[in-house]
């Protein structure tokens, strides 16, 4: 602590101390080096005293080197610190700009993108970012795959009746036919036709909805007796040659929903007829009405067909998608299932592939559920 150095005989100051007029001094006092700081108490610009703080060079010392030891203490902490802060950082920002590279490849084009092993991330986060982003360079793959084959499929569709209506007219035209067999080969031409231009519906209603113009007359129905009708003018118009159970299955109390019933009906419909194609052959064809919960209500589509593959169902709802099996044996431009969803949607409902199997496939359209009175 400072200290006064005071002569105990003269109860004063040493001289070397206060005839020395620096404020601020190094002294020897008795055979000790001391260090002092003085200043003069004044009033009415007479000195009438001082104010005297003395301090020996050794304790000066032992403050300087707990001071030295102190800042060497906080450096080593900087260093470490900012030693691990680059670790981290490096850890992290790596992966993230391994995911900024990729980008840049996919605005390119290239889809074919590879990351190190997920093993070495540790973060959370950033393991679920990689993930999200492979996710999506395999989906757009597969868009791009699904694109390549949309060209060469939608031309292939639309161009074989074209073609084979002008060939069945040509044929016509130069009397290579004649009486019975020149009017089948006309009716054959007017089926081509009406196919055709149900080709070019699909497209044009699918562009419609896409572009938000299309329009949807949502009301109360009774969806019991909506799905019985529904059902028996389906089944009457279906061949005989392939017989198949159908079951319809309703709940004993009328249930009412918010529904458009023409757009509804052209869901159910192509539900039925994707069921009666996988049956493929003898099978069973059932319509479930139940309420799932206080707000919807289910109708579930079942068949015992062949099912959906497994690496194919993610893919059921892209527009112009069609399956191995059904490209082909059923003629079209894969947009019935992405076509019947965006119905479902615009009557705040929805249309999901409930499940399938090698047993058969389950389509289940939600609807909102309206008031009972």
């Amino acid at each position: 602590m400072p200290q006064l150095y005071i002569d105990p005989d003269e109860n004063k100051l040493p001289d070397v101390i206060m005839k020395n007029t620096e404020l601020v001094q190094k002294v020897k006092i008795s055979d000790n080096k001391v260090y002092v700081v003085k200043s003069p108490i004044t009033f009415n610009d007479e000195t009438r005293g001082w104010v005297v703080i003395a301090q020996e060079e050794g304790a000066l010392k032992e403050i300087n080197q707990d001071h030295g030891l102190l800042a060497i203490m906080i450096g080593g902490l900087l260093i470490l610190g900012t030693g691990v802060i680059y670790f981290l950082s490096r850890q992290i920002s790596r992966p993230i700009q391994d995911v900024a590279n990729a980008a840049v490849q996919v605005r390119e084009g290239n889809y074919d993108i590879h990351f190190k092993e997920e093993e070495e991330i540790k973060e959370e986060e950033i393991y679920e970012l990689i993930e999200s982003f492979k996710e999506m360079t395999n989906r757009l793959k597969v868009m791009e795959r699904l694109r390549a084959e949309l060209l060469a499929g939608v031309t292939h569709d639309l161009k074989t009746p074209v073609t084979s209506i002008s060939g069945l007219i040509q044929a016509v035209k130069d009397d290579v036919v004649k009486g019975e067999q020149s009017k089948e080969f006309l009716d054959i031409s007017l089926k081509e036709t009406q196919r055709l231009q149900g080709m070019i519906e699909d497209l044009l209603n699918y562009n419609a909805i896409s572009a938000g113009a299309f329009k949807i007359r949502v009301q109360k129905e009774n969806i019991n007796i909506f799905i019985k009708e529904i059902a028996y003018r389906w089944q009457v118009t279906q061949d005989d040659d392939q017989a198949f159970a159908f079951e319809i299955k309703v709940p004993d109390e009328p249930v009412f929903g918010q529904i458009d019933s023409l757009r509804m009906q052209q869901i159910v419909i192509n539900l039925l007829n994707n069921a009666r194609h996988a049956l493929d052959g003898k099978g069973e064809i059932a319509i479930h009405l139940y309420e799932k919960d206080e707000e919807r209500i289910c109708i579930d589509v079942l068949d015992s067909g062949r099912g959906i593959p497994k690496h194919e169902q993610q893919y059921v709802f892209e527009p112009f998608y069609r399956g191995e099996n059904k490209k082909l044996k059923v003629r079209g431009l894969g947009l019935g299932l992405p076509f019947s969803k965006m119905l479902a949607k615009a009557q705040k409902g929805d249309l999901v592939l409930k499940d399938s199997d090698e047993q058969g496939t389950t389509f289940t359209i939600v609807i909102e559920k309206a008031d009972q009175i």
